[in-house]
């Protein structure tokens, strides 16, 4: 099950939010993009690119850090949960993009499971960054939080993600048992607490 393209009916409003942040700002604009694990979450940080001029993509999933570390923390069963990235280090880049630099930014392979350093460019002339992640409204992530001009919370019916959350874990190597534990022991509890700040946010959007 791939992930659904956006609906025009909800993309184009967003698309027309964005575009009167850019005109009334005098430097970047950077909209974060909050939500559950599976909610879609880079599909639509990726389509509002799309239909934006000067417009880049930053996701957080390029600060996981690497298996080998987690391994070394006693963490790797624990991937995607808070303390599995480098918050600091995603709250600095931001501030740098926030300044109107140009930037690489690291991306993240799900086909080999791990950050990929420097492979996102942010050019001087993107004025709109779009950057995505589950986390981004936790108040330990003041850092990040405090250079985005707006952050909005996306949300989904829970069936649909959580289909949609498994059959991407088996898209990416696990067999499907594997997959629903790992949905049910990791994926769901970093849900709860992203959901625990939804009313942080700027903009609720539902893509139901």
């Amino acid at each position: 099950m791939a992930d659904a393209l956006i609906n025009p009916e909800i993309l184009e409003p967003l698309v027309a939010r964005v575009q009167d942040l850019a005109a009334g700002a005098d430097g970047r604009v950077i909209v974060g993009i909050a939500g559950k694990p599976g909610v879609g979450k880079s599909t639509l940080a990726q389509a509002l690119v799309a239909a934006l001029d000067h417009a880049a993509y930053l996701p957080m999933d390029g600060f996981h850090l690497a298996d080998v570390e987690l391994d070394r923390l006693g963490l790797l069963d624990r991937k995607g949960a808070p303390e599995t990235f480098d918050a600091q280090g995603y709250g600095a880049l931001l501030e740098r993009v926030a300044a109107g630099e140009s930037v690489w930014a690291p991306g993240f392979e799900r086909a080999l499971e791990q950050p990929i350093a420097q492979s996102i460019p942010i050019e001087k002339h993107a004025r709109i960054v779009i950057t995505e992640g589950n986390y981004l409204l936790l108040p330990a992530w003041h850092r990040a939080r405090a250079q985005l001009t707006e952050c909005w919370y996306v949300q989904l019916d829970d069936d649909v993600r959580l289909r949609r959350l498994i059959w991407r874990h088996v898209e990416f190597g696990k067999t499907p048992l594997a997959a629903q534990d790992w949905v049910r022991r990791t994926d769901e509890p970093n849900a709860s607490l992203v959901g625990e700040h939804a009313g942080l946010a700027d903009l609720v959007i539902s893509l139901d």
